[in-house]
């Protein structure tokens, strides 16, 4: 007797790379939101320190009318932003190298890339969750008081800020060893963070480190967030430099994220070519 045949199913396009990203990102994140990193550093700290420089000075006002409040939000954002781009993902991707994990993907269908957009995935949603508490917390706690609009700017810049600085956590990951990794990422990313402002107004700080600063992405970073949250005279009081244009710092950020991203990219590829021998 011959069996019943099957209805017929419809045809999956096997190692669609549309598919294989789908997939990392679910996976990526997933495996993020269980590791005590994110926690930690990505969730839990940047709270911590907007209570700890927040809170205290929830009530104070700036010269031009810019609650400090907000000014504190925006600067523990962008370190949020940082540690999530730089020390998150050049961690992971370290100890995934460390691991073999790369080496063993290349050996499976996965096409290559996906392994990057499951990773770019996982930050876009880790940096949503971020800035969502922080600033839910600043709302709640701190009261702070913005219109819809620049809650949703200012979330949005955050969250890219992510993405931008994520190439260099890449780049970090490829180019040196799993273990000195974890290294530089972390000497790296908190002497950016206070140099740039995030958390003394350069405007506090001897004068040199403001004219460094102007020659690090990340300034420009907290620059463009700064622009969303307050007035050209309230930023030249926390630098105590001349306001340049909007424009200018969109450029720096933009151009640094496109040469991390070559270098990370190149890294991969001359690792890749090593691989196969």
């Amino acid at each position: 007797m011959t069996a019943p045949a099957l209805p017929a199913q419809p045809a999956r396009r096997t190692g669609s790379r549309l598919g294989f990203a789908r997939l990392a990102v679910l996976t990526e994140t997933r495996a993020g939101l269980r590791r005590p990193e994110f926690a930690v550093l990505g969730m839990t700290l940047p709270v911590i320190l907007y209570a700890v420089f927040g809170l205290p000075n929830a009530g104070d006002v700036l010269p031009g009318g810019t609650p400090t409040g907000v000014v504190v939000l925006a600067g523990i954002g962008c370190y949020g932003a940082l540690t999530l781009g730089i020390v998150v993902f050049g961690e992971d991707v370290a100890k995934d190298r460390g691991r073999g994990w790369l080496r063993t993907l290349a050996a499976t269908p996965v096409p290559s890339g996906a392994y990057q957009l499951g990773k770019l995935g996982a930050g876009f949603v880790h940096g949503l969750l971020m800035v969502t508490a922080l600033c839910l917390f600043a709302g709640l706690v701190g009261a702070v008081d913005l219109p819809a609009g620049r809650w949703l700017l200012l979330g949005a810049l955050l969250v890219a800020g992510v993405l931008a600085f994520s190439p260099l956590g890449f780049a970090i990951a490829y180019l040196t060893r799993p273990r000195t990794a974890v290294v530089v990422t972390n000497v790296l990313f908190l002497p950016l963070s206070f140099v740039s402002g995030f958390f003394v107004p350069l405007s506090e700080l001897p004068e040199v480190v403001g004219q460094v600063a102007r020659w690090l992405p990340s300034y420009h970073f907290g620059q463009v967030v700064l622009h969303a949250v307050a007035d050209d005279a309230d930023i030249a009081g926390l630098t105590g430099l001349s306001v340049q244009p909007l424009a200018v710092h969109v450029a720096w950020v933009l151009g640094s994220a496109a040469v991390f991203t070559v270098v990370a990219l190149a890294a991969a590829h001359r690792e890749a070519v090593t691989r196969r021998g």
